[in-house]
């Protein structure tokens, strides 16, 4: 799968426009004074995309890491060119209003990257990323502006330690629960607090944002093993200065984004994202993506890569083991390897010039490791999620299957038209086992911003409350656990039946049939939108252009097209 083109020529390079010729000596002097000279204008000028920020442990070493990827665009004959664009992170945002933002950000990262790299002519691409919505917006950008580029991951967390166990922020939210049911004081919620992020790197199960890191590398926009190494680990500069190599090496060929980002890739990405019991949110980010390239990939897309890929991977939230236990398994090759053996993905290729499945057959594992277990003994018989249908979700709804072996629930609705009243609810004791728990008017547009529930969930389970099904129109945490569905479609806000239910109608989701149902009779009903101030500013223009969850929740005016539900499911709507 060798067949780049060959070397770029400098007159050739999209810098060539605002660095060749009399009529560019303004932009010249510019870059001059930025300290470029005439040996640099011959050579690609390489944005370097950072997402680097201190208010979070995912974010605040990648300033650091970015000298050394400058240093391998260097290396490579290429100019470095910085540039930085925000990042709101899920960790603290959860719960809050703030939380609204964080979808939100995909958008404006993923715009930001294509204002910053089409407005100066640059000729390639590195985005360095961390927090959740940073690496689909990266992988979104480069679908978009498809110019030469990949990413660079900064790495997951390494665990806490606490009552001699390894612990993640998942445990912290659990412990709010705990706290809130009398079960934990105020000493030893601080205790978990405290232990449970102790440095740099993303949040450390099989959570979003390591959901997202292995599928970029099973898209092939990720050099392979980059993404694996840990945030405080001692190979992380080398991969950062081998991500700056090839970053320079793909420009020189001329091997833009859409050669890597494909139909094929994308399946291939879904499909490690279900062997690895991945974030129910990396449907959203990969429908997005798709979009983006312009390619016809759906949620049942979605379902159908799950339907191919049961779970072999034991991490968190369903499992026992973290990101860096992966890494120390054998780390995303070996998933792959696994694959390519059982014959669940296809070869294509990928940013380092080499093919998938050559990146795959490199794969060392670990000797007696438990982590990647292979499909003759899987953690899980079927994948990580399923997409569902029915008269409560006529478009379809994401449910998370992994962490629990529910495969029916049956019982009445307690509906709330907020994450706020919800948790309120669970924490004063207010729910029974048995109820489903609709939370509604937290969709894209509804929100704005389709807000995770990952409070609502953590509490429940730090509660000690077993037995309850979770519904709505928002998204969960990849560290969500419980038997949750969300992505619900169409909205509460676009007129979704979700926003007909009412206290006490009985809701059966079944997993074997694909339904999300209720026997009460919505045609007669009509829906009271709670009162609530109008959004202002980036939130009112996100509420007004954001398509469908089940559309990957994108705001360009080119969404995929409406839900392709199988025949079987039509009569479920």
């Amino acid at each position: 799968m060798n067949d780049d083109p060959p070397s770029t020529p400098p007159s050739r390079l999209r810098s060539a426009a605002v660095t060749r010729g009399a009529n560019r000596a303004a932009a010249r002097s510019y870059l001059r004074a930025a300290g470029l000279d005439d040996q640099d204008f011959e050579r690609p000028l390489i944005a370097v995309v950072n997402t680097w920020s201190s208010v979070t442990p995912c974010n605040m070493h990648l300033g650091g890491l970015a000298e050394h990827v400058r240093r391998g665009v260097r290396e490579a004959g290429g100019v470095p060119i910085d540039f930085n664009t925000i990042m709101v992170t899920d960790g603290i945002s959860m719960g809050t209003p703030g939380m609204k933002a964080s979808l939100i950000s995909r958008e404006t990262i993923a715009d930001s990257i294509e204002l910053a790299v089409q407005g100066h002519q640059l000729d390639g691409v590195i985005c360095i990323v961390g927090c959740d919505k940073t690496i689909p917006a990266a992988a979104m950008a480069l679908a978009r502006m498809d110019i030469p580029g990949c990413i660079l991951y900064g790495g997951t967390i390494m665990p806490g330690r606490h009552a001699g166990k390894d612990i993640s922020i998942q445990e912290v939210f659990e412990a709010i629960g705990a706290h809130g049911a009398g079960s934990l004081d105020d000493a030893g919620l601080r205790q978990v607090e405290s232990a449970a992020c102790p440095g740099a790197g993303a949040c450390g199960g099989q959570f979003t944002a390591n959901t997202m890191a292995m599928a970029l590398t099973a898209m092939g926009i990720s050099p392979a093993g980059a993404n694996d190494v840990p945030a405080v680990h001692a190979d992380k500069p080398a991969e950062a200065e081998r991500c700056g190599r090839v970053a320079v090496e793909l420009t020189q060929r001329g091997s833009n984004a859409r050669r890597f980002i494909t139909a094929d890739s994308i399946r291939n990405a879904a499909i490690a994202v279900s062997a690895s019991g991945g974030s129910t949110n990396a449907v959203l980010h990969l429908v997005a993506i798709a979009a983006e390239a312009g390619i016809d990939f759906g949620v049942e897309d979605c379902n159908a890569a799950c339907e191919t890929a049961p779970v072999i991977c034991d991490l968190k939230p369903g499992g026992q083991f973290l990101a860096h236990h992966l890494f120390q398994a054998g780390g995303t090759r070996l998933v792959l390897q696994r694959l390519m053996q059982a014959g669940k993905i296809v070869d294509t290729p990928t940013v380092s010039g080499r093919s998938l499945f050559d990146e795959a057959r490199e794969a060392t594992e670990t000797p007696n490791q438990n982590v990647i277990r292979d499909f003759t003994a899987p953690v899980m018989p079927r994948g990580s999620y399923a997409v569902i249908y029915g008269n409560i979700a006529p478009d379809g709804a994401v449910i998370k299957l992994v962490g629990h072996d529910t495969a029916r629930f049956e019982g009445p609705a307690r509906v709330f038209d907020s994450e706020e009243a919800s948790f309120e609810a669970v924490q004063r004791g207010a729910i029974s086992e048995g109820d489903v728990i609709v939370i509604r008017y937290e969709g894209p547009r509804g929100g704005p911003g389709m807000r995770e529930m990952l409070q609502v969930t953590a509490a429940l389970k730090g509660r000690g409350v077993q037995n309850v099904a979770l519904i709505t129109d928002g998204r969960f945490s990849g560290a969500s656990y419980g038997f949750v569905a969300g992505h619900v479609s169409p909205e509460a806000a676009a007129g979704g039946p979700i926003a007909l239910l009412r206290d006490g109608d009985i809701i059966a989701i079944d997993v074997a049939t694909r339904r999300i149902e209720t026997r009460a009779d919505l045609s007669s009903r009509t829906a009271s939108p709670p009162h609530r101030e109008a959004p202002t500013g980036v939130f009112a223009k996100y509420a007004a252009l954001v398509s469908s969850a089940s559309q990957g929740a994108v705001t360009i005016p080119n969404p995929p097209p409406a839900q392709r539900r199988p025949d079987n499911m039509r009569e479920a709507s």
